[in-house]
């Protein structure tokens, strides 16, 4: 079996999507980086504090999920969300 052949028996049949993805990252570059070091501050303070994400998000008053979101990097906090996050981790 030659190398093609290998590969398309071997391919997913679910399309790949990493052009769209890479080209997101790239066209978002400037707020993903600062999102990404929010998260990690985030991180930080809150193995500091001895917290975990649900009660961070209680402290929110948020849902669990959504701060896995938040702490992936991946997003574009409003003014308002950096605020809650301030004040849910300055205790």
């Amino acid at each position: 079996m030659n190398k093609e052949d290998f590969l398309r028996e071997h391919a997913s049949p679910t399309p790949s999507h990493w052009r769209e993805e890479a080209e997101y990252r790239i066209a978002n570059k400037s707020w993903l980086r600062y999102s990404q070091k929010i998260a990690m501050q985030m991180l930080d303070k809150m193995e500091q504090m001895k917290i975990t994400q649900k009660q961070l998000a209680e402290r929110m008053n948020c849902s669990q999920q959504y701060i896995s979101k938040i702490l992936k990097g991946k997003e574009n906090l409003s003014l308002e969300t950096l605020t809650k996050i301030e004040n849910a981790l300055e205790g």
